[in-house]
């Protein structure tokens, strides 16, 4: 744990611009996303552009992947958000409901165990079963994101957790500080959104 703390720290001293930029640019997205403003989607997307360049250079290629279609559903969680907003032009919330949730585990376990092996094969994936477990749960998280389901912040204190190790196992410390700040984040997230539809049930 010592020699852990001791590389992050010399690997913070380290960060590019771009990293800070686009680390800058996600806590604006999460805490945006937590008030359920639409305007997280921009912010959200910048991140992402900049994720995605780190990744590809750092032997993580489904996170470079992931990254790059998050871009593609910053411009669609914009338009969603956009079109379902309650009187005071917040997005409008919701439960998923737990068949579909179990559908949904089931595919990403089996698309993780599938595309895994391959990155093994095919790439120079640094950690390829937590990569593609990553990448696959994040797209389902991002879903429901887009959707303004609540539970999207639950999946995403998990994989939180997971990508900051996975980042900072790859050098990129200020990234990796990134994942676990919004791990907190997303813990605040879920409580405001839960307390905000339980005020909305509540006459």
């Amino acid at each position: 744990m010592t020699a852990f703390l001791v590389q992050l720290l010399a690997d913070l001293r380290a960060t590019s611009a771009l990293e800070g930029v686009a680390v800058v640019s996600g806590l604006i997205y999460v805490v945006l996303a937590a008030r359920r403003s639409r305007w997280c989607w921009l912010f959200g997307g910048l991140s992402s552009a900049g994720l995605a360049w780190l990744a590809s250079r750092s032997a993580l290629p489904m996170q470079a992947a992931l990254h790059s279609f998050y871009v593609v559903m910053s411009v669609y969680g914009y338009y969603r958000w956009s079109a379902d907003r309650d009187a005071g032009g917040h997005v409008n919330i919701g439960w998923w409901p737990w068949p579909r949730h179990l559908i949904a585990w089931a595919a990403v376990v089996a698309l993780t165990l599938v595309s895994a092996p391959w990155l093994a094969r095919h790439t120079q994936a640094a950690q390829p079963l937590l990569d593609a477990a990553c990448t696959w749960g994040s797209l389902l998280a991002t879903w429901l994101v887009a959707r303004a389901r609540i539970e999207n912040w639950l999946y995403w204190i998990v994989i939180d957790a997971a990508l900051g190790v996975l980042f900072a196992t790859q050098g990129l410390a200020l990234v990796a500080l990134l994942y676990f700040t919004y791990l907190v984040i997303a813990a605040v997230g879920f409580a405001s959104w839960l307390r905000k539809l339980v005020a909305v049930a509540t006459p």
